[in-house]
């Protein structure tokens, strides 16, 4: 027994280590150009042992889907949990997705890869379900937190705009570091000025300032691994 279950934790620990290094290789090439090939090479691993443990490039990148999604559920359930007040808890829901950012840049990646067509077209309709049924349970979640910030607009029309405006600013800042122009740090500045016009527009924010300045908002929280904002 001893042995088989010291087996199943090094089988676990590889694995863990086949989609970290995978995680690394989605930010510097893209899913496109990712490659088992270059996975296994991160890992110090040939690719025929690393087809022991994922059969293709398609099984790691839907593990690291169904791991996003877990850790966005674990993150937005605790954020439920502080019981926070309307302003806090919209600063909150905000500073999470800066967090996931920080520390798991490949999430929104993978998000972004999700809206081109045919992407899934080698996926079993059962896991297709599945993605949507679970990505479909974090969004009522995230609707559920925004519904109590503001008493006129419906949650889920704010989860769609907290969203989509997230994921665009990083789509935005990325493709202009693609094309050799911004700067370090830059896209947390317009992410912050973006949100600090929708708090405005939800009445939970002053006016901005007219010297042009960054407005502040609190930096995220050490530990969003865990899910802490």
């Amino acid at each position: 027994m001893a042995v088989a279950d010291r087996r199943k934790r090094e089988r676990a620990a590889r694995r863990e280590a086949i989609l970290k290094a995978a995680c690394g290789v989605l930010i510097s090439r893209g899913v496109r150009g990712t490659t088992t090939k270059e996975i296994a090479e991160h890992c110090e691993l040939s690719e025929a042992t690393l087809f022991f443990y994922f059969q293709s490039k398609d099984e790691i990148l839907l593990s690291l889907i169904f791991e996003s999604i877990e850790f966005w559920a674990k993150g937005l359930d605790a954020i439920a949990a502080r019981q926070l007040p309307s302003l806090q808890l919209l600063d909150a829901i905000w500073q999470f997705h800066e967090a996931v950012y920080l520390e798991h840049p490949e999430y929104f990646v993978l998000s972004a890869f999700l809206a081109q067509p045919q992407v899934l077209e080698n996926v079993s309709p059962e896991v297709k379900e599945e993605i949507a049924r679970s990505s479909g349970d974090n969004f009522r979640r995230l609707a559920r937190l925004l519904e109590q910030t503001d008493d006129a607009a419906p949650g889920s029309v704010l989860a769609d705009l907290i969203w989509s405006l997230f994921l665009g600013l990083t789509i935005s800042e990325a493709s202009r570091a693609n094309l050799g122009h911004g700067k370090p740090g830059q896209g947390r500045k317009v992410r912050t000025r973006a949100f600090n016009v929708v708090k405005r527009g939800l009445g939970r924010a002053p006016a901005s300032p007219t010297s042009g300045g960054d407005e502040a908002v609190a930096e995220p929280v050490a530990g969003a691994e865990d899910g802490r904002p």
